[in-house]
């Protein structure tokens, strides 16, 4: 036998382990061959090892083998035949042949392992063909084919924090649980972590502060046992290979690194590489020469995450996206010869032109999404494109998130432009929306009449911006419980509207909207059923048939119908509206939980108080998972599912 010593602390991976027993154990053909690939510091070795400790008593001989070099790999075959009794001194032999006939010959069980190989084609001529044995590699590699290969994961949360405290010695869980999440629950980096504590006995929560403000110094220090490398080397090689063989894809890998670590749509990104060259700003030019190093072809693209794949870099592209572990990007970042800025502006440049600049259209929303997390990581929050983010969403009725990054634009405009530029007045009008969707509609009201008055001074008062802030004054006064004052600020902006947008302008036929909804709550339903039967024909010719605002008038309509009296003919509009509302917006968006939540009123109302109770239990199970069961909005359906309730009884 020649194999490693068992590791100490192996953790979360006893599920791999039995499937790889079960996989060769049932295997029909032998000898069979188990390839076991990751990113280097995943565990691989360990992995490999402690299977063959485990199974020692099911194996008449295990050889571990050192495959990285074909001379040494060569020499361990040497050793191996003169162990068998095969290879004489001063053999002139192929001990390679040797050793494959004796293992032939052998009706016992034999077990090889080739330790950290190159790729598959490297032991083409090692492998044994013949034999009733069983044979695991580790590789960095990829490229290993899918039937014969099993790819190593970084651990769990739960068994990397176990093994975290067992390796320092220390019990802090909760602390524990966040260095993991730093450390992206690797192996490596958790054991040199351990080894760090342990050796220094410094406390965990010191330990996670100098991880954060010095992560490059801290992972350089720390004596793993079991590995040859720490974190910062064990992927240099690798780094220096690829930056002699293709510079494409460590161009690739610099990208990618500043993005956030799962589900990176780069064919979505890449495509757009050539908008990004012509849409750089002067202050991003150093990124244009890494945006044009990078595949701009499939067969580019495909060749550089190939490249990347050789080394386990990144995870195995499916359905256009791929993943990277986040300490491969912190390291990426903090190699000598890297450019963070020109990286973190190319990546930024690409978001910028891969986004489809309209966020209040449904049918593009996936592709927001896809982008999402990417753009949060790249964009800097006084960017368009960040804008745009925050824009897309509100609209797709994430208002938290809204209101969070529209107070970072705020705050970032404020500090560089000063706090009445006009991009300063913006950001603080977008964040006062937010605010409001979001659940604090007074507060919503408060911004804005602090507003009102810098942009009437800066602005003037017949400006599309001041008119804009008066509109959303007065929906926020009525939304914080003062329908009276106002449907008589609506009442004084409408004819300003006309006259300094026109009749039909889209801002025009807002401001009539919100006068017919706050003369309804205002205490005249009737009025505001009509306002808004006048006024939704002219919407749906200008704006179109399922616009969010033609929607939005088809839901007050239905609303004030029923206000006025008319319980069936509202349950029957909402009736008609809620699949629409589903189809446009989703079936978890603010607006359409709301139509949801009419549609089960006026059921109830129309006598039917078993329905609505089943509508507003279902109702409600989604807006406490969606919204929270705080939110003023799943309170209301609380109320209103116990009101029913009673009813039905």
């Amino acid at each position: 036998m020649r194999l490693a010593p068992r590791p100490p602390l192996l953790a979360g991976r006893d599920a791999i382990l039995a499937d790889l027993h079960w996989r060769l154990a049932t295997a029909e053909t032998l000898p069979y061959t188990v390839g076991v690939h990751g990113l280097g510091g995943v565990g691989k070795t360990s992995l490999v090892v402690e299977y063959g400790h485990r199974h020692l008593d099911e194996y008449q001989l295990v050889w571990q083998f050192p495959s990285e070099d074909p001379t040494t790999l060569s020499a361990a075959f040497a050793d191996l035949a003169a162990l068998l009794g095969v290879r004489q001194m001063a053999d002139t032999a192929d001990p390679v042949h040797q050793v494959h006939a004796a293992l032939a010959s052998r009706s016992d069980r034999w077990l090889l392992i080739f330790d950290n190989a190159p790729d598959a084609d490297a032991l083409r001529d090692f492998l044994p063909p013949a034999g009733a044995g069983h044979v695991l590699v580790t590789t960095r590699s990829g490229s290993w084919p899918h039937h014969y290969g099993v790819e190593l994961p970084a651990l769990d949360s739960e068994s990397a924090t176990t093994f975290l405290q067992q390796r320092s010695g220390q019990n802090d869980a909760i602390t524990a649980s966040r260095v993991v999440a730093e450390l992206g629950a690797l192996p490596l980096a958790l054991e040199q972590a351990g080894a760090y504590l342990l050796g220094t006995g410094t406390g965990m929560s010191t330990y996670l502060d100098l991880l954060r403000q010095h992560r490059a110094a801290l992972l350089a220090a720390g004596k793993p046992w079991g590995y040859d490398e720490r974190v910062t080397s064990t992927w240099q090689l690798a780094f220096d290979q690829l930056a002699e063989t293709s510079p494409q894809a460590i161009a690739l890998l610099q990208l990618l690194a500043c993005y956030a670590p799962e589900s990176i749509p780069y064919h979505l990104l890449l495509a757009a590489r050539d908008n990004a060259l012509t849409e750089q700003p002067d202050s991003s030019r150093n990124a244009s020469a890494l945006l044009n190093l990078l595949p701009g072809d499939a067969l580019a693209v495909n060749a550089a995450v190939t490249a990347l794949r050789r080394y386990s870099l990144v995870s195995r592209p499916r359905d256009g996206l791929l993943s990277i572990h986040r300490l491969v990007q912190a390291t990426t970042l903090n190699r000598p010869n890297a450019s963070v800025h020109a990286a973190r502006s190319a990546a930024a440049a690409l978001i910028q032109a891969a986004l489809p600049h309209a966020p209040n259209s449904p049918e593009v929303w996936p592709r927001y999404g896809q982008l999402l997390p990417h753009a949060l990581a790249a964009l800097p929050p006084g960017s368009a494109a960040f804008a745009e983010i925050a824009q897309y969403l509100g609209a797709n009725g994430d208002y938290r998130t809204a209101q969070i990054l529209c107070r970072l634009i705020w705050h970032h405009c404020t500090s560089t432009l000063g706090p009445e530029h006009p991009d300063s007045l913006a950001a603080r009008h977008d964040l006062a929306r937010w605010v409001g969707e979001a659940g604090n509609p007074a507060t919503a009201r408060d911004l804005l009449a602090a507003l009102l008055p810098i942009r009437e001074r800066i602005l003037g008062a017949d400006h599309p911006d001041t008119l804009a802030t008066r509109h959303s004054f007065a929906d926020w006064t009525g939304e914080a419980g003062d329908a009276v004052a106002a449907r008589d600020q609506f009442a004084r902006l409408l004819p300003i509207r006309e006259r300094v947008g026109g009749a039909e302008h889209p801002d025009t036929l807002a401001t009539r909207h919100n006068l017919a909804r706050w003369t309804g709550h205002a205490g005249d339903p009737a009025a505001a059923r009509d306002q808004y039967a006048a006024l939704l024909p002219i919407i749906e010719r200008v704006l179109g048939a399922e616009t969010s605002d033609t929607l939005c008038t088809q839901y007050d309509l239905a609303l004030w119908t029923g206000e006025a009296g008319d319980a069936v003919a509202a349950r029957d509009q909402f009736t008609l509206l809620l699949p629409v509302v589903r189809r446009v917006l989703g079936a978890e968006h603010p607006s359409t939980l709301w139509t949801q939540h009419n549609l089960a009123r006026w059921t109830g109302e129309v006598g039917d108080a078993p329905a609505a109770c089943n509508q507003f239990s279902d109702l409600i199970s989604v807006q406490e998972r969606v919204m929270g069961a705080d939110h003023p909005d799943t309170q209301s359906t609380r109320h209103n599912l116990a009101y029913w309730t009673a009813r039905a009884r």
